[in-house]
């Protein structure tokens, strides 16, 4: 199974990110998170399965059972914090992190944690509940 370098290695996988970044309409208000999961199919390759869109500062992550989605493991999750003005945070908040420390869904063996797309860094929050800072959004995503 696939650790993080090999998920943001994945050309498929940095694609479906930029175009998530792009969706949730990001500046200083008005955006909508976006998420999806990634998970791995049975070839090994790396498929990413969007969310419907989130709110302004909150995103429902769909159905899933047993760190599954249609069969496929789930490696790794991720949203976007899209506003970027002073009332909104840019890394993941307390209850992003109680999220995946607390989803017994999210507990799969090959599960990375969730990546969190700010405007100007990229984090993980691993399974556990911390927060890794990975560093420039724009430089691991591309982002033009």
């Amino acid at each position: 199974m696939p650790k993080l370098t090999e998920i943001l290695a994945s050309s498929a996988v940095l694609a479906a990110l930029r175009q998530a970044w792009q969706d949730s309409n990001p500046g200083l208000s008005g955006g909508r998170e976006q998420g999806g999961f990634i998970a791995q199919d049975t070839e090994g390759g790396l498929t990413v399965l969007r969310w419907p869109t989130g709110a302004g500062a909150s995103i429902l992550v769909p159905a899933r059972a047993g760190c599954k989605i249609h069969g496929m493991d789930i490696v790794a999750t991720f949203h976007t914090h899209p506003n970027t003005g002073s009332d909104y945070l840019q890394e993941p908040s307390e209850t992003d992190r109680r999220a995946i420390r607390d989803d017994p869904d999210l507990k799969g063996k090959f599960y990375q944690g969730e990546l969190v797309l700010a405007q100007g860094s990229l984090y993980l929050i691993t399974p556990q509940g911390t927060v890794l800072e990975l560093g420039d959004a724009a430089t691991i995503l591309a982002l033009a």
